[in-house]
């Protein structure tokens, strides 16, 4: 039996888990593509496309275009962030863009400067369906 076989027998690894960094001090200029979450100290000029989470630190600053599962901000993004799940900005967060959220979390004293495009379904506020039983319909019949 080799060990190399029994790894491909459990299935692909959730590598949405594995942390990748950017520390303070550092400048990346280009484009990111990871399965990882992602925390940044430092300067990033380009995109970064994940299936896990962004966050920018308090010392971090984004700009460019975020595509990720969920992020946190602290620091400083200007640019266009897709944000599957939830977009949570603390009270140094200074985001300038746009945004393409499901849910926001806003700490007072954050800056929110985007044009914001909330996901999800419209709900149908006069369906038939949440009509209780016994209820009258116009036309005096019982639902």
């Amino acid at each position: 039996m080799n060990m190399f076989t029994e790894k491909q027998k459990g299935g692909k690894e959730d590598l949405s888990k594995e942390q990748n960094k950017i520390a303070q001090g550092t400048s990346y200029n280009g484009d990111i593509t990871s399965e990882g979450s992602f925390r940044i100290e430092g300067k990033v000029e380009g995109s970064i496309k994940t299936s896990g989470k962004v966050v920018i630190g308090k010392t971090g600053e984004v700009e460019g275009e975020i595509t990720c599962e969920n992020a946190d901000i602290e620091g400083a993004f200007k640019g266009d962030i897709s944000v599957n799940a939830t977009l949570a900005l603390r009270a140094t967060a200074n985001v300038n863009g746009k945004a393409n959220i499901d849910k926001l979390s806003v700490e007072p004293g954050a800056v929110f400067n985007a044009t914001c495009t909330m996901k999800g379904a419209v709900k149908d506020l006069g369906s038939d369906s949440k009509r209780s039983k016994g209820e009258k319909t116009k036309e005096g019949q019982t639902a």
